[in-house]
């Protein structure tokens, strides 16, 4: 499955994986022709992958193949411990976490899970967390900051649950209280958005000492089509609203909301996700040795200002 501006790379892609068979069938090397290609297709990416709308962008941030939460943690992992429940209700399990060892540092890894299956995806929630994954999400901070653990968060959904049983549960003030909560732990905290970063779905798990976005993500308070619905009463401008809604790594980044962007492999993350993974680890580890190295109280203090700052406008 690919989208619409990705078809004419494919096209040429698999006419490149033709010309790479005739020429392993008689035994010859690649002839000219098709390194001419592949260098074709490599230029044509970089022209569609430089010029991509704010809608284009959201489309790929919701890209099939693109790698989720566990695809980046057995990456980036020498090993993984999953910690279940919230000790209250139940097990989410759109809303995943545990402890693991990164080169050999002890981190809390929390984030959404999407699936990939239809079924997968029904056991996932799609991503979406009821207050029972927030609280979860909670206690595995809780418990990060016992043992003096960083945590890290892999943020990638649609938004929260917005089903009767989980208002009923109180999905308002699990969110409320992670983000209250979030704000004064002890441990360095690293939030970084891999796919999706919807309202206060993305918020409850969002609020730590550095904001990421990989590159070809979105973070807002409402989806475009949601946008859309509510002020043309119509899904049918959801590219229009995606521009005014500027959702994108590089608008946020230019408005101070996050603290930078991780690059993604030419063509998005699913493209090599070795190469993805690979520079997500780097900033995880660099952020990590750089935060230790501030006191607790000054990093709370800095964490907080950081988001109070947030929406202040100076004449």
């Amino acid at each position: 499955m690919s989208l619409d501006f990705e078809k004419p790379i494919i096209e040429l892609e698999e006419k490149l994986n033709q010309m790479k068979d005739i020429a392993a069938k008689n035994g010859k090397s690649l002839d000219d022709e098709a390194v001419l290609l592949e260098d074709k297709i490599n230029e044509l990416k970089k022209e569609i992958f430089s010029n991509l709308t704010r809608w284009q962008k959201v489309q790929l941030s919701r890209h099939p193949k693109r790698p989720y939460f566990f695809d980046y943690v057995y990456k980036i992992t020498n090993e993984f411990i999953e910690l279940h429940g919230d000790r209250v209700a139940k097990d989410d399990k759109a809303m995943v976490g545990g402890i693991a060892d990164i080169d050999g540092k002890s981190v809390v890894l929390i984030g959404q899970q999407k699936g990939r299956t239809t079924k997968d995806r029904q056991f996932r929630n799609f991503g979406m967390s009821n207050p029972d994954g927030y609280r979860k999400a909670l206690r595995l901070m809780k418990i990060a900051e016992k043992f003096k653990m960083p945590i890290v968060t892999l943020i990638d959904t649609p938004g929260a649950y917005p089903g009767l049983e989980a208002e009923e549960r109180g999905q308002a003030e699990a969110i409320a209280k992670n983000i209250q909560q979030m704000a004064t732990l002890k441990v360095p905290v690293i939030c970084i958005v891999i796919g999706e970063g919807a309202s206060g779905g993305a918020l409850g798990i969002g609020v730590g000492d550095k904001v990421y976005m990989m590159e070809y993500t979105w973070y807002s308070v409402i989806s475009p089509e949601s946008c859309s619905s509510i002020l043309w009463r119509s899904w049918d401008y959801k590219e229009q609203a995606a521009e005014a809604l500027k959702l994108t790594s590089s608008d946020l980044k230019k408005m101070k909301i996050i603290d930078g962007v991780i690059k993604e492999p030419l063509g998005g993350a699913h493209n090599n996700v070795d190469k993805a993974a690979k520079r997500l680890k780097k900033v995880i580890l660099d952020d990590i040795k750089s935060l230790e190295k501030i006191k607790p109280d000054k990093r709370i203090d800095e964490r907080i200002n950081k988001f109070s700052q947030m929406g202040v406008i100076n004449d």
